[in-house]
């Protein structure tokens, strides 16, 4: 397996049926922090953009 291929393959999703609805509640506690680590890093990302765009304007 090559690294294009292992980027290419994502993770097999839980079976959210079988799941008790503590886990289900769990789950998405841990989803909800990712999106804001993810909006976090994306508000840096475009500060920082901001940032070379304005130096670069000059």
């Amino acid at each position: 397996m090559d690294w294009d291929e292992a980027e290419r393959r994502k993770p097999a999703l839980p079976k959210f049926d079988t799941m008790s609805i503590e886990d289900l509640e769990e789950r998405i506690v841990a989803l909800e922090a990712e999106i804001g680590t993810i909006r976090a890093v994306i508000k840096a990302k475009q500060a920082a953009r901001g940032s070379a765009d304005n130096f670069f304007k000059k």
